[in-house]
């Protein structure tokens, strides 16, 4: 049995499900995941050896590997193994009484850190709504439970959530004001380790398991498995675990049940970085991604 060290932002419906239907054992693996309190940190520990692998946004892969202005100020090879999911029903959320456009001038925007993709998004989708990042005091809370426990304690009023955390946040009074699809292909999560890191075949077949337990959660196959962790892992109740099964069921929003990386998603996300943290670095990046995707999962 390889045992491998997880190092992930929020507790992972998909995981639990292929851990507790037996389909890690299955193939030989046990899996710990460790939550992280920053996407600095993930990628510091990655580089140590003290994960074997991640789920993280692609959007940090592609910094950590390609742009010497990330927040550790080194270049990392990082290897994106597999997509995971598409976003997972991320949103930009408001503090309750803070869900009218004229009133986000001049409010406080949770982030990880200010230059992360899912900082990015926050800033695409309040332009969406007509309000210009300058408008708004950004602030760096960490990890998206650590910001969904911000936005309800009043420590900032806006922020992005996802992951079921969109509905804890929800339950305490926040509304749910943009979503990421707005902004065109997207992918949330992928599975990433360190190139020439030990353990790359057991990563691999992680990779398989997450892949084949997302394909039968959108079936409908596993699904009620799937709303037990939900509600059990997130501290959702039934009918808002019922509503994030939804979710990883949802084509443009869920899980990615072939593992794929579609270069379309990726393409959003330096798009996403160009306009608003614009870098020589990115010229000619959406023409490198084969050197950072592995090729069985890249597609077009």
């Amino acid at each position: 049995m390889d045992h491998l060290t997880l190092g992930v932002f929020s507790p992972s419906v998909l995981l639990d499900v292929a851990t507790t239907t037996g389909r890690l054992a299955a193939a030989g693996l046990t899996v710990t995941d460790v939550a992280v309190p920053s996407s600095p940190a993930q990628f510091q520990a990655l580089a140590r050896g003290t994960y074997d692998a991640v789920f993280t946004s692609p959007d940090n892969a592609l910094a950590y590997r390609f742009l010497p202005s990330n927040p550790l100020g080194q270049l990392l090879d990082v290897e994106v193994v597999a997509g995971v999911d598409r976003g997972l029903g991320l949103v930009l959320a408001g503090r309750a009484g803070f869900g009218a456009p004229e009133r986000l001038r001049g409010r406080r925007l949770g982030v990880d850190v200010p230059t992360s993709g899912f900082a990015f998004v926050a800033y695409a989708l309040l332009e969406e709504l007509g309000v210009h990042r300058d408008d708004v005091d950004v602030v760096a809370l960490g990890s998206t439970p650590k910001r969904a426990a911000a936005l309800n304690a009043g420590d900032c009023e806006l922020t992005v959530l996802n992951a079921g955390n969109e509905f804890v946040a929800r339950s305490g009074g926040a509304v749910l004001l943009a979503d990421v699809t707005m902004l065109g292909p997207y992918l949330g999560t992928v599975l990433a380790r360190m190139r020439q890191a030990p353990g790359s075949a057991a990563v691999d077949r992680l990779a398989g398991v997450l892949a084949e337990t997302a394909a039968a959660i959108r079936t409908g196959e596993l699904s009620g498995q799937a709303g037990e962790s939900a509600a059990r892992l997130l501290r959702l109740d039934p009918a808002d675990a019922a509503e994030h099964v939804v979710v990883l069921s949802d084509p443009d929003r869920g899980l990615v049940d072939d593992a794929t990386v579609p270069a379309s998603a990726l393409e959003t996300l330096v798009e996403l970085r160009r306009r608003f943290l614009p870098v020589a670095e990115l010229d000619g990046l959406t023409q490198r991604f084969d050197e950072i995707v592995r090729s069985a999962v890249l597609v077009a």
